[in-house]
């Protein structure tokens, strides 16, 4: 097969549509039209009209001003009045909440303190001293009277002939025989085995390093550590003729925002003691909840006033429980 070669007349011609458009008149024809339309204007048949009138509300009505006035005072007045209902209802609920939040409950303290060793341990202690050089030597025990104390025990006596001669005694239970095979009176605690005579370098009477008119490093008329009489170390606990304290003022305490908006609840159980003065001290927290409730309930506790626990008519030291109770109603 040659090659051919095909030039454009051998081509077929393409022709392109026209648009139809519409006949338009001439510029004098449509001249023509306009100023007979103008002089000899051609009437219209009438126009039918098929829609009826509806009766509007007129924008520019006037209206009532003492109506108008009288309907916005009255809708203001339900939104005051709803307004204080809503405030009295929550005060009234946060009021009710804080009224039984905090119950002193039995003192008896046994399922949150650590095991003791056997013994005495009824509480209390004492000490003494006439601030000497030298510390107390260890000695026997004056005679026990837990009930009175007119003379403090001594070692050096200052004064060898008084007009009345009391027996020195420290008010310790009689059942306490501390030291009893040493020749004589001194501290049963006392480090120092042998030594020159001193009543110890503490205040107050009798001997020791303490002060009170006791026997040895505590505050009281007992013996060892602790405070106001007995022995065994620490405030009494209720019981064995230690009457409880009694609550005279109670704060109630705070709901934490935290526990209020997740609406928890519970008890915070507090160890403390109260003072001779009626005071909680020494106060910590045993079984606890979180959400800042166990600071809100030492907070509030440690703001009580107490009618002090007593033993035999006179105000000691004693440890107690306190629950404290966070409900919400």
């Amino acid at each position: 097969m040659t090659n051919q070669i095909i030039s454009r007349q051998d081509m077929h011609p393409v022709f392109a549509p026209r648009l139809i458009t519409a006949e338009q008149p001439s510029l004098l024809t449509s001249l023509k039209e306009g100023v007979l339309d103008l002089l000899f204007p051609k009437k219209l048949p009438p126009l039918q009209v098929t829609s009826r009138p509806v009766a509007v509300r007129s924008i520019w009505e006037k209206k009532d001003p003492k109506k108008a006035a009288t309907m916005s005072l009255i809708v203001h007045g339900m939104m005051i009045g709803a307004l204080v209902a809503a405030t009295y209802m929550g005060a009234k609920v946060v009021k009710e909440t804080q009224k039984q939040t905090i119950t002193l409950v039995a003192p008896d303290i046994s399922d949150y303190l650590p095991m003791t060793k056997p013994g005495p341990v009824m509480g209390g202690g004492g000490g003494g001293g006439d601030k000497a050089k030298i510390e107390a030597p260890k000695g026997k025990l004056p005679k026990a009277n837990i009930n009175q104390q007119i003379t403090p025990p001594a070692i050096v006596v200052r004064n060898d002939n008084p007009k009345l001669e009391v027996e020195p005694t420290v008010m310790v239970p009689p059942t306490v025989k501390a030291a009893a095979n040493m020749p004589t009176i001194g501290d049963p605690t006392s480090r120092v085995v042998v030594g020159p005579p001193s009543n110890g370098i503490g205040a107050g009477g009798g001997i020791g390093a303490g002060s009170g008119g006791g026997i040895g490093v505590g505050t009281g008329r007992g013996l060892g550590p602790g405070e106001g009489r007995g022995y065994g170390g620490g405030p009494y606990r209720v019981g064995g003729g230690v009457q409880a304290p009694r609550p005279i003022y109670t704060p109630d305490p705070e709901y934490s925002e935290e526990a209020r908006k997740a609406k928890y609840q519970g008890v915070v159980v507090l160890w403390l003691v109260v003072g001779p003065d009626g005071r909680p001290r020494d106060m910590r927290v045993q079984r606890g909840l979180g959400m800042g409730l166990d600071q809100k309930a030492v907070e509030a506790v440690k703001q009580w006033k107490f009618e002090p626990a007593t033993k035999d008519g006179k105000p000691v030291a004693v440890q107690i429980n306190v629950e404290v109770n966070f409900r919400l109603y």
